[in-house]
C-alpha cells in the first residue's frame, strides 16, 4: 500500500526536503507519496512546521501522527486541533550542530578570549585561565541536545553539572533535579547553559532570584529558548556586574527588535538563531525510521508528552 505523506512547512524548507525525504523512505522500505497539497483524508502522516496553511487538524482523520521538524514543539502541542501523536525532531545533525555552538561559546568564556580579540590597550596582563577541571560548568535541561553537549563539555574536562525536572544519570556529570537541586547547580555554575524547552514551567526560570544565586561574574549561554530568561532581571543582572556575560541566540521576539538593549550590551553576544539547525539529510532519516516504526507497531521516536509541553 501506498502511504500519504504530506509535506506542511514553510515554502523554504521544501526545497532541502524533496529530494532526499523520497530518497530516506525508500531506503526504510516504504512506498510513499511525499504531497504538498493531499486531501485531508487520504493523509497517512504529517511532515510539519507551523505555518499558516494547516492550522486545524480536525480533518486529518486518518492520520497516525504529525512528525514535526523542529526540536521545539510549543508552537504544535498547544494547538487544541492535535489529537494525532505528535513526535520531535532529535537528529544527528541538529545534536552536533547545538554541542558545536556551546563547547566553542563555553570554550570561549573559559578561556577569557574576547579580551584578545578585543584588544588589551597595550596592557601585558598574563592571567592564566584555570584548566578546564577547575572550571564548574552547568547544563540546564537534560533532554537528548542537553545529554549530549553535557557529556561533551566533560569530555573536555570541565567539571560538569547537569539539571532536569525529573531525575538523570549521565556518565561524567554530576546530575541534580528539582527546585532544590537547581538553586545548588546555580550557585555552584560559573558558567551555565539553558537548554530547557519553553512550558509554564521553565518560562522566567532565570528569574531574578536564581540570577542572585549565581557566582559574581558568572556566564549565561542561552541557545534553549528566549523565554527561559526574565529579560528585565538578566540586564539588571548585567549592569550590576553581577552577571559577567550572556551569550544568546534565541528571544522572546525574533528577529530581535533592532532597538532591544542586547544588541549594544557591552556584555552581552547576540547570535541570530544558528545554535542548531534542522539538517534536511539526517531529519529525513528520523521521519522515515518513525513512519517505519509506526507501521511495524513500533514506538515512535521522540514522542512529545503534550501534557508536560515536551
Amino acid at each position: 500500500m501506498t502511504l500519504t505523506l504530506l509535506f506542511s512547512a514553510p515554502e523554504k524548507l521544501w526545497e532541502g526536503y524533496r529530494d532526499v525525504l523520497p530518497t530516506a523512505l525508500k531506503a526504510h522500505g516504504i512506498d510513499a507519496h511525499l504531497s504538498r497539497d493531499a486531501a485531508p483524508e487520504d493523509v497517512d502522516y504529517i511532515i510539519y512546521a507551523p505555518n499558516e496553511t494547516l492550522t486545524d487538524f480536525t480533518p486529518f482523520v486518518r492520520t497516525k501522527a504529525v512528525l514535526s521538524l523542529w526540536a521545539g514543539v510549543e508552537r504544535i502541542v498547544s494547538n487544541p486541533t492535535l489529537t494525532q501523536p505528535l513526535c520531535r525532531m532529535v537528529d544527528d545533525g541538529l545534536a552536533l550542530g547545538m554541542r558545536d555552538y556551546v563547547t566553542g561559546h563555553v570554550l570561549r568564556h573559559h578561556l577569557g578570549m574576547d579580551a584578545h580579540i578585543h584588544g588589551l590597550n597595550g596592557v601585558w596582563d598574563q592571567v592564566v585561565p584555570p584548566l578546564a577541571r577547575d572550571r564548574t560548568v552547568a547544563v540546564l535541561g537534560l533532554g537528548a541536545l542537553g545529554q549530549f553537549c553535557a557529556k561533551a563539555l566533560s569530555d573536555l574536562g570541565f567539571n560538569t553539572l547537569g539539571w532536569s525536572r525529573s531525575a538523570k544519570e549521565i556518565e561524567g556529570v554530576t546530575c541534580a533535579h528539582g527546585p532544590e537541586g537547581l538553586r545548588d547547580v546555580l550557585a555552584r555554575a560559573q558558567i551555565v547553559v539553558t537548554l530547557l524547552p519553553n512550558t509554564p514551567a521553565t518560562e522566567n526560570i532565570l528569574s531574578r532570584q536564581a540570577l542572585a544565586l549565581m557566582p559574581k561574574g558568572a556566564v549565561i549561554i542561552n541557545p534553549g529558548r528566549g523565554a527561559l530568561i526574565d529579560d528585565d532581571a538578566f540586564l539588571a543582572a548585567l549592569a550590576s556586574g553581577h552577571i559577567g556575560h550572556a551569550t544568546l541566540d534565541v528571544f522572546r521576539t525574533e528577529p530581535l527588535p533592532e532597538a532591544h538593549p542586547y544588541w549594544d550590551h557591552p556584555r552581552v553576544t547576540v547570535t541570530p538563531h544558528i545554535a542548531a539547525e534542522t539538517r534536511p539529510a539526517t531529519a529525513s532519516q528520523v521521519i522515515a525510521e518513525n513512519v517505519r516504526r509506526s507501521e511495524a507497531g513500533e514506538p515512535l521516536l521522540f514522542s512529545v508528552n503534550k501534557i508536560a509541553g515536551y
